[in-house]
């Protein structure tokens, strides 16, 4: 007894996967196009050094200086006497709070100790420095060397 598509008052089993493939194809459609508008964030290629993560606590302030000398805190673009002013209200508020250093590789190395003094002169004393860990095979820019330091100008 098996039921055939041609049969008067018999049911028909089948199921048509033709709209679920479409639907499928759109969704993959629109997250390949706005996969790459949600990353989020300054670009800045990282310097690769070994050293160990550090456990986070609380939201971080981010300092990042990019290739063409470009400052952000966090997602914010801003001027090194704006970065001042908002880190000094920032460490009044609390002056245990860590910053974050994210420099280009390429940036020069004044750049990155003058971001480091305007954070210092917002009464900030806790500097840190962001790296990469190396790719596999890949040599460190600097040998074992921390990326982390509360010593500055």
């Amino acid at each position: 007894m098996a039921f055939e598509p041609g049969q008067r008052g018999q049911l028909v089993s089948q199921i048509n996967v033709t709209p679920l493939v479409d639907v499928m194809l759109v969704l993959l459609l629109i997250f390949m196009v706005t996969a790459p508008i949600i990353q989020q964030g300054v670009q800045v290629t990282l310097p690769r050094v070994k050293a160990q993560a550090l456990p986070g606590k609380e939201q971080q302030f981010i300092v990042s200086v990019t290739r063409n000398n470009g400052l952000y805190l966090n997602d914010t673009h801003m001027t090194r006497d704006e970065l001042t002013g908002k880190l000094r209200a920032i460490s009044k508020e609390r002056p245990d709070r860590e910053v974050f250093i994210r420099a280009d590789h390429s940036v020069a190395y004044g750049e990155v100790v003058s971001t480091m003094a305007a954070i210092k002169a917002a009464g900030i004393d806790n500097v840190g420095l962001v790296t990469e860990m190396p790719a596999a095979g890949e040599q460190p820019s600097a040998p074992n060397e921390h990326a982390r330091g509360t010593s500055g100008p």
